[in-house]
């Protein structure tokens, strides 16, 4: 299947802005964000490990992201994540989706 890496915005303010954002495939959420200018929390720098980039993800369309490796399972776990909330850091963009943040 062809799918666009695209990437989409709740937030008005955001969807004015940015409008949808095409990235490189299997580039990973937070890089692609933090390319656009929008912050990323993080203090381990994308290594994985403080967990303080978690998103809400939601996949526009099947395969729109890598699944959840056992490693971010761990982490989704140990955080007590929502069902749509993913490790920017961990989550490959392989299709469109849509994208939010508490503080953007």
């Amino acid at each position: 299947m062809n799918r666009t890496p695209l990437i989409k915005f709740v937030k008005p303010d955001l969807v004015a802005r940015l409008g949808e954002v095409t990235v490189a495939s299997d580039e990973t959420l937070m890089d692609a964000l933090l390319k656009m200018g929008l912050p990323v929390a993080s203090s381990c720098g994308g290594d994985g490990v403080c967990t303080k980039c978690r998103l809400r993800v939601r996949p526009l369309e099947a395969g729109a992201t890598s699944d959840p490796s056992d490693f971010e399972k761990g982490l989704l776990r140990k955080i007590k994540a929502d069902p749509e909330e993913r490790i920017s850091c961990q989550t490959k963009v392989r299709g469109p989706i849509e994208v939010d943040a508490d503080y953007w």
